[in-house]
């Protein structure tokens, strides 16, 4: 009988992206899944370094394998969750790394959201045009 896989779980927010992150130890190489397919695959270079970055910044580059499932938002969007998500993981599993994560503002949830439409307004603040006659 196999022994159960232990894992560490944590939830990335930012605006309408929500990801859910899961650590596993790994031996050997940590491998980066996003949605089913390699993180090289779904993201381009520049989102790559900012989900990696909680990773650099604690050493832990190798020691996980990591599997991310993404819902909603842009790519931009779902990195940040990613990186967030990542980060509360990374504080689950060993809480010391806290004050370097929080520091460096990983810890942090995004707040910002689309503002929502007003009555009487085209937008959520664009008026119509005003005619004097």
């Amino acid at each position: 009988m196999a022994k159960a896989e232990q894992y560490f779980y944590a939830l990335g927010k930012r605006k309408t992206s929500i990801a859910k992150v899961y650590l596993t130890p790994s031996e050997k190489g940590g491998t980066i899944e996003v949605n089913g397919k390699d993180i090289k695959e779904y993201f381009s270079g520049n989102y790559l370094g900012n989900i990696l970055s909680p990773l650099v910044l604690t050493d832990n580059t190798d020691r996980y394998n990591i599997k991310i499932v993404l819902q909603g938002g842009g790519f931009s969007s779902q990195s940040d969750a990613a990186r967030h998500g990542i980060a509360r993981a990374l504080e689950l599993i060993n809480p010391d790394l806290r004050t370097s994560l929080k520091s460096a503002g990983f810890l942090t949830r995004d707040p910002r959201r689309k503002e929502r439409k007003k009555f009487g307004k085209k937008k959520a603040r664009k008026s119509p045009q005003w005619s004097k006659r």
